[in-house]
């Protein structure tokens, strides 16, 4: 039975709209290395992100014919920004991209859970409760994880920390949490969040940036939904990631604060006029890349014990549809990143983009199974045993071993 308690949250700027924030609060007692503090953080991109438009496989012959107008390259207007000599990554994330180049990125590609169907509620069901199928479990693997640390002789758990309208699947179980919730409610941003904002339209709005330097103000109105004030519609979803982003280091760097969470993001259903260069999803994508700026920034020294694991429920089609977009999918991309990470790499088996090899003949062919991803960091980084990964937290996923070598 899930012990969880139910108060209003007025902290500004820790969450917004409809990004949600789980945190389970820890005191780190690690056997093996007293001064370790470790730190984990599952963030979800609900509605499917096209990992094709995120880290495209440009050195694969069929790419630029699949995806036409939506197509990255390695050079000219669409450019992304240089993986290796057969990826490149989105170019509007930066950040990202030179975290990647330090060493504490990592994309693992050609990945999804066991869910083959297109529909978001079950496949969300399937990511966050790490079971084979959809609507067999009343709570999620990270819960799952938490009731097991102390057994593993590892960490000593106190009273979690739920923050949003619902405490999340990935999150439900007999492990402890409190639950906050927000009501609508406007305030100015941050100055940090309007400065990391500036930084971000700047490159990807230009018209905004510029009613912004004229002295028009970000603020939040209602359910998050963000504006410039005067002359414009703003930057909506960016400024929710990053505050929530904001919330989520602040949490993290307290002395007895929360040291295991996750957050969620919607928006990234993308089935009409995509804008994998210049658009809905780019902004969508920059906006996720200033989020990240925002946990490495406020994280500071707890950077470095720190590992989080972006993932979404399933990925695109590979070719784009007759409005520009592209549908439900199966297979896309999942990133990790972190100062614990072993970065500058990407992990994949790729199965390629021919007709032939397309699953059920339009999506990007599975050939990693996230649980692993999952399994390998819980093992390397929070010291959880291959037996309870298997029998305790990720029951029948004998097939998906745990993935090593992903923690320096």
């Amino acid at each position: 039975m899930s012990c969880s308690e139910h108060v209003a949250l007025s902290r500004r700027g820790l969450l917004t709209g409809t990004a949600t924030l789980a945190l389970w609060s820890l005191r780190p007692r690690i056997a093996s290395a007293a001064t370790r503090d470790p730190r984990f953080l599952s963030i979800v991109l609900r509605g499917g992100l096209d990992g094709l438009a995120m880290v495209a496989p440009v050195g694969d012959p069929d790419y630029e014919r699949m995806r036409g107008p939506l197509a990255l390259s390695r050079s000219g207007d669409n450019a992304g920004l240089p993986l290796d000599n057969f990826f490149v990554l989105n170019a509007a994330m930066p950040f990202l991209h030179g975290l990647y180049r330090r060493g504490e990125a990592l994309f693992v590609h050609a990945a999804s859970t066991p869910y083959r169907g297109r529909s978001h509620f079950d496949g969300q069901d399937v990511l966050e409760s790490g079971l084979k199928a959809e609507g067999h479990s009343q709570d999620g693997w990270l819960n799952r994880a938490l009731v097991q640390l102390p057994s593993a002789g590892r960490i000593e758990p106190m009273k979690g920390l739920s923050i949003g309208a619902m405490v999340p699947l990935i999150m439900r179980g007999r492990a402890p949490v409190v639950s906050m919730s927000t009501k609508a409610y406007n305030f100015p941003l941050r100055e940090a969040t309007t400065a990391r904002l500036m930084d971000l339209y700047t490159h990807t709005d230009p018209r905004l940036a510029q009613i912004l330097r004229d002295g028009g103000e970000i603020e939040t109105v209602g359910r998050g939904t963000a504006s410039v004030v005067g002359k414009q519609a703003g930057p909506r979803s960016s400024a929710r990631f990053i505050e929530t982003a904001e919330g989520s280091a602040r949490f993290f760097t307290s002395a007895d604060g929360p040291r295991i969470g996750a957050i969620s993001y919607d928006g990234w259903d993308t089935h009409a006029n995509e804008g994998a260069v210049k658009g809905a999803l780019a902004n969508q994508l920059g906006g996720l890349d200033q989020a990240i700026k925002a946990l490495h920034d406020g994280l500071g020294p707890a950077w470095k014990e720190t590992v989080a694991v972006i993932v979404t429920e399933f990925g695109r089609t590979a070719r784009i549809n007759g409005t520009d977009g592209t549908d439900h999918g199966t297979a896309t991309v999942a990133v990790l990143v972190g100062g614990a990470i072993k970065g500058g790499r990407i992990l994949v088996d790729w199965p390629g983009l021919t007709e032939a090899s397309l699953y059920e003949g339009r999506d990007l062919k599975p050939t990693r199974d996230l649980r692993s991803v999952f399994k390998g960091v819980l093992r390397d980084h929070l010291g959880l045993p291959d037996a309870l990964l298997a029998e305790k937290i990720f029951p029948d996923s004998r097939d998906a071993a745990a993935l090593g070598g992903l923690i320096a």
